[in-house]
């Protein structure tokens, strides 16, 4: 099944992150929506992918790379080091601190984002400060929520292509 992903990025990310994808495939990525068990499986493919001439000094895009194999510490890192007021980087920094369960600090991230251009492809009715919300129920009730998971698919999505089109 084709990658609806690779079709909006420019060839050279394409053939950068095209193994990530082969080994982990959009639609079995990002299955937490607070992660509590990373997968170290694929540490190296991405710390290969980062290396790529075509990722080169996009932080961003590494940033999100780390989020789609759920290492967020590595994807915090990055994040955080974006220039300081970043919209680009306060949105991974918000998705991070969602995805590790620290919601208040996900809102306060979402509120330094501001409306970012990537928003526009998500969802119409994306608002990220009720995916929190609405994470928050989930995870405290104990339930997966495959719309949920389904949203926080195309959230990456939308920015991931955000960031390699804008040259972020």
């Amino acid at each position: 099944m084709p990658n609806p992903l690779l079709a909006n990025l420019p060839a050279p990310i394409v053939r950068a992150i095209a193994p990530l994808l082969e080994a982990l495939p959009l639609h079995q990525a990002m299955t937490q929506l607070v992660v509590t068990k990373p997968d170290d499986s694929l540490i190296s493919t991405v710390e290969s992918i980062t290396r790529d001439p075509a990722i080169g000094e996009q932080s961003a895009l590494a940033a999100g790379l780390w989020l789609y194999i759920d290492q967020l510490d590595r994807s915090h890192t990055i994040s955080q080091n974006l220039p300081g007021a970043d919209a680009t980087g306060s949105f991974w920094h918000g998705i991070m601190h969602r995805r590790e369960g620290d919601f208040s600090n996900g809102h306060y991230w979402f509120r330094r984002v501001g409306n970012h251009p990537a928003m526009l492809s998500i969802d119409a009715d994306y608002d990220p400060h009720a995916l929190i919300d609405q994470v928050e129920a989930a995870h405290c009730a104990g339930r997966a929520d495959e719309g949920l998971i389904d949203l926080q698919r195309r959230e990456w999505t939308g920015l991931l292509t955000w960031c390699a089109t804008s040259g972020q």
